[in-house]
């Protein structure tokens, strides 16, 4: 069982994937501050299944907007930002690709998941180029996806028909074939190969300076959670859940 300040994360016999186990911990931390602010009633339900109230989630935005210190980027800031990742502001850039789709379903075993998507990973990565076939017989075996009676082929792609952390893979990236690592999404893991790439055009900064600030304000908020989050964890008890091994906060 995994607590925080004796209240339980996991239901008896429940056996959660440690990123689970974090973000419930975040979210079980965010709501007692709630508590001890005066935002949130103290008879609010406590829950093992990761779920909270309306109420303790009106709280913790409340909360947060009391205590995270999220400073506007100045304009140079946005200016190097935007030199920096010039890629991610062009439009028509497109993608031909193919995957193969190891699904997360309710109750399967993520970390089994894994070790079932790896060697067919390796197989196909290993032999990148050499076999015309052999990516499309995989999609034809593994493939949890309707693609997969295809070869696993998904067509042009732009960023705008993937989910954001399918893009942000998909094309993050300048390379063409089977990307270096298999792609986690909220449909689950991804052996990815890209056929094709068109690059598109990029934009200018002052076509674009409002999507780079929010990106730096994202950034921002996301650092300054982190950090809030530390504290609240300094101060609890937590018992059976690694918060520091967390490269972000775990709450949405």
């Amino acid at each position: 069982m995994a607590r925080v300040n004796s209240v339980a994360l996991n239901a008896p016999g429940e056996v959660l994937s440690p990123e689970a186990l974090r973000q419930r911990a975040c979210t079980e931390l965010l709501r007692e501050a709630a508590q001890c602010a005066g935002l949130l009633a103290e008879s609010d339900p406590a829950s093992a299944d990761g779920m909270i109230s309306e109420a303790a989630s009106a709280a913790i935005e409340a909360l947060l907007e009391q205590n995270l210190q999220v400073p506007e980027p100045s304009e140079e800031a946005c200016r190097r930002y935007h030199a920096a990742h010039q890629g991610a502001y062009r439009t028509g850039e497109r993608v031909r690709a193919r995957h193969i789709l190891f699904a997360v379903t309710p109750g399967v075993d993520v970390v089994a998941l894994r070790k079932r998507a790896e060697p067919v990973f390796l197989g196909v990565r290993c032999h990148d180029g050499k076999s015309a076939d052999l990516f499309a017989d995989a999609a034809r075996q593994w493939s949890n996806c309707p693609s997969g009676e295809h070869g696993g082929d998904l067509g042009w792609l732009t960023s705008a028909d993937c989910a954001p952390e399918f893009a942000r893979e998909l094309f993050g990236h300048s390379e063409v074939g089977v990307l270096p690592r298999l792609v986690h999404s909220r449909f689950g893991l991804h052996i990815v190969e890209v056929l094709e790439r068109e690059p598109g055009l990029a934009q200018p900064f002052e076509s674009v300076r409002g999507a780079v600030a929010m990106a730096l304000r994202q950034q921002a908020f996301v650092t300054a959670l982190r950090q809030y989050l530390r504290l609240l964890a300094g101060e609890a008890t937590v018992e059976g859940v690694e918060l520091d091994a967390a490269d972000t906060p775990l709450v949405q």
